[in-house]
């Protein structure tokens, strides 16, 4: 994850960018994927000080590993990053018994880059990366559609989100970016559905993070405040609270029950109603 993207409790931030991209596909940015089924951590082991993490770090739904940097230059020495972040995925998530390694590496060029070389070939190694050229991508059409769908009511689509979360990077410059970052942040704040609205802003900010203002990104970030995201996830956290507290009662009711003890008296111990002991005598309960 860029740099600037920090809290004190990236767990929620990190589950945040996850619902953001689940399930969702490449396929507004012209590149033919399998869904995603997970993001992963891009701060995999052996990075240098001097040395940038990747952008993002997907598992599709075929079990391939996908790579996805964003890059506003087209440089050769870009590539020698690249081989650092495959030989790192490699290293963490295959092991000598896989034969078959899944692995794609996408890197996504913002509106500043027309064509670049998709392949570093050598005597002992050859690097083909898939690329996408979001110079092709009308950002500011794609911007008016969604605003006005926005502004009308309509629900958004996966695909509004994924096209959010880019539209910056369609312009060329870093103030051209600027601006329409800035647009963007300001149409998803008006996202009625407050989960919606933060994967559309977490995913854009994190996207458009080495790219723009770094005191515009930070007040985006303030926004996107701890106490705001924590509301999102506190009812998920209570209800999964309060399904482990069932799941011990009901791990207590079904030892009781085993032993032949009254269901009266489970009743009173574990605070169950009579049906849900008495349901747990074919449930099969991992103690």
């Amino acid at each position: 994850m860029p740099k600037g993207i920090s809290y004190k409790n990236k767990d929620v931030l990190f589950k945040v960018l996850s619902e953001a991209y689940k399930e969702k596909s490449f396929a507004v940015y012209g590149i033919d994927l399998p869904p995603i089924k997970e993001v992963l951590p891009t701060n995999l082991p052996k990075i240098s000080a001097d040395e940038k993490a990747m952008d993002n770090l997907f598992l599709l739904e075929d079990g391939t590993y996908l790579i996805v940097d964003y890059e506003s230059t087209s440089k050769r020495s870009n590539k020698i990053k690249y081989l650092n972040y495959v030989a790192r995925v490699m290293e963490k998530y295959f092991s000598d018994d896989i034969k078959d390694i899944k692995l794609r590496l996408i890197i996504i060029y913002t509106g500043d880059i027309e064509k670049a070389d998709p392949v570093l070939e050598t005597d002992c190694i050859t690097l083909r990366t898939e690329q996408v050229f979001l110079i092709n991508i009308d950002g500011d059409a794609e911007y008016q559609a969604i605003r006005e769908k926005i502004e009308s009511g309509q629900p958004l689509t996966d695909d509004d989100i994924m096209k959010l979360i880019i539209l910056p990077l369609t312009q060329k410059g870093r103030e051209g970016k600027q601006v329409m970052l800035e647009k963007v942040v300001e149409v998803s704040k008006k996202i009625p559905d407050e989960k919606l609205q933060l994967m559309a802003l977490t995913g854009v900010l994190v996207a458009s993070d080495r790219f723009v203002d770094e005191e515009y990104s930070e007040e985006v970030r303030r926004f996107l405040s701890m106490t705001k995201i924590e509301k999102i996830f506190e009812k998920e956290r209570i209800e999964y609270g309060i399904g482990e507290r069932q799941k011990e009662k009901a791990i207590i009711a079904k030892k009781m029950l085993d032993k032949d003890v009254d269901i009266t008296d489970i009743m009173e111990i574990t605070g169950l109603t009579e049906q849900e002991i008495l349901s747990l005598q074919d449930d099969k309960i991992m103690v």
